[in-house]
């Protein structure tokens, strides 16, 4: 096994359906859905699946209860090797329905008011963070009590903002202010890619890496030591649906990051993963090995620039 990393957070089943323009009309006798696949979800159930593939040892911490669609989770976690201790029972399981345009666009609605007020044992979350090479805490709220374990056992500690707007955001500051590794998406930034990480470089002391996920435009990846790293956007097969692409590039990079020590090696490979996970009408239900990574990374090679800002 490979890098030894615990994901904190929703694993859940999603049903993925392929609609026409516009995304869905209600109103409209006989309407049909385009196709309709379903599977393990989430973006904790995301992150795990890629890292596992990859090759790294995850201890995944996520709930799902006893109900038919907690089995469904346990079942397709199992078969990734994740339904371990981390997995707890707390009365509630986690769906979702993405809705999939013509174009790849997603639309996801997730029904979280009881997900978010789970609360996760935390004692179990210490465990299995003690002695891990990073932990992982998406956003979801049972995870922000979370935070303090991982920084007391001095756990190296990365997160994804998703479509975060304010670098002094509320919501997102607790795991903002221990992160190591922040990743977000350009879609609600009220800025360039550039200065808003320059913003959190500057209001963020103890981020080391940052990077904003940029959709057909690639990503751009700065370091705290004055680097920038921008890698164009390549997909292998297309594109058919771009649901956890922000996920399979932060996970794949964060896999990159741990093996190489280098961000600017694990950027491009963590684009080129994305790029070819949107290729399927089902990502969630796909994933490369680092082998079969490295040859897809010899047909379809990923161009980067490196640059050196003063911020």
């Amino acid at each position: 096994m490979g890098n030894r990393i615990v994901v904190a957070g929703v694993a859940s089943w999603g049903v993925n359906v392929g609609v026409g323009e516009p995304a869905v009309d209600t109103a409209a006798s006989g309407w049909r859905p385009r196709w309709l696949v379903s599977g393990l979800g989430g973006a904790a159930g995301h992150i795990s699946t890629i890292l596992r593939a990859l090759g790294d040892e995850v201890e995944l911490c996520t709930v799902a209860g006893r109900d038919a669609i907690g089995s469904l989770i346990r079942w397709r976690l199992r078969e990734h090797g994740l339904d371990g201790r981390g997995v707890v029972d707390c009365g509630v399981s986690a769906e979702a329905a993405v809705l999939v345009g013509p174009d790849g666009r997603r639309a996801v609605l997730s029904h979280s008011t009881q997900i978010a007020a789970v609360q996760y044992p935390e004692e179990v979350f210490t465990e299995a963070v003690r002695g891990a090479d990073l932990a992982v805490l998406t956003s979801t709220p049972f995870t922000r009590p979370l935070l303090a374990a991982a920084v007391l056992h001095g756990v190296p500690i990365a997160v994804d903002v998703n479509v975060i707007a304010d670098v002094e955001d509320d919501y997102y500051g607790p795991w903002l202010e221990v992160a190591d590794i922040v990743f977000c998406s350009h879609e609600r930034l009220p800025c360039s890619a550039e200065r808003w990480l320059a913003r959190i470089f500057d209001r963020y002391p103890g981020c080391l890496v940052a990077a904003v996920g940029r959709g057909p435009l690639g990503c751009v990846l700065g370091l705290r030591d004055g680097r920038l790293v921008r890698a164009e956007a390549v997909a292998p097969l297309g594109v058919c649906n771009t649901s956890s692409a922000g996920d399979s590039l932060f996970a794949a990079f964060l896999h990159g990051w741990l093996s190489t020590g280098n961000a600017a090696e694990a950027l491009p490979d963590a684009v080129l993963y994305a790029g070819w996970r949107i290729g399927h009408r089902f990502p969630s239900g796909v994933a490369l090995t680092a082998a079969e990574l490295a040859r897809l990374r010899l047909r379809h090679p990923v161009r980067v620039r490196l640059d050196r800002w003063d911020r």
